[in-house]
C-alpha cells in the first residue's frame, strides 16, 4: 500500500513538517483541525462556540476532499484549552455526528497552537 497526501485547497501554505491528511488503504488520517477561516486563511479567535463550529466545518471539508464524510469517521480526538467548555463542545458536536457516533477522546491541553480554544483530529473510512 502507498500513502497519499490530501491537502485542502483553501488552507494556507505552511512550512510546518506535517500533512493535513494522509490516505492509507481505505482510511484517512486527518491532522488536527482548528478554527481556520477558509476565505482569509487565518485562524479565527472567536467565542468557544464559534471556534468549534468552524473547526468541525473544516474537518468536514477535508474529509470530503479525501473522499470521505462525517458519517464515516471512526475515531476523534479533541483537544480543549479549558475542560469547562466540554458541555458546550458536546452540544455542537452532536449536530455534526448525528448517529453511530465515532469513538472519541477529549483532552485538556495547557496551550494549543495560535492560542486556539479547540483542535480536532480524526480517523475515517473512505
Amino acid at each position: 500500500m502507498q500513502k497519499k497526501v490530501v491537502s485542502r485547497k483553501d488552507a494556507p501554505a505552511t512550512d510546518s513538517p506535517y500533512s493535513p491528511a494522509i490516505i492509507y488503504g481505505s482510511l484517512v488520517f486527518i491532522s488536527g483541525q482548528g478554527p481556520l477561516d477558509p476565505k482569509t486563511k487565518t485562524v479565527v479567535s472567536g467565542s468557544f462556540e464559534e471556534e468549534v463550529e468552524l473547526t468541525l466545518q473544516n474537518l468536514k471539508n477535508i474529509l470530503e476532499e479525501a473522499g470521505s464524510s462525517m458519517d464515516k469517521v471512526l475515531k476523534v480526538t479533541v483537544f480543549l484549552s479549558r475542560m469547562e467548555d466540554f458541555p458546550k463542545l458536546n452540544e455542537i458536536y452532536k449536530r455534526y455526528f448525528t448517529k453511530d457516533r465515532p469513538a472519541r477522546t477529549c483532552i485538556e491541553a495547557s496551550r494549543l497552537p495560535f492560542d486556539m480554544k479547540v483542535e480536532i483530529e480524526a480517523i475515517a473510512a473512505i
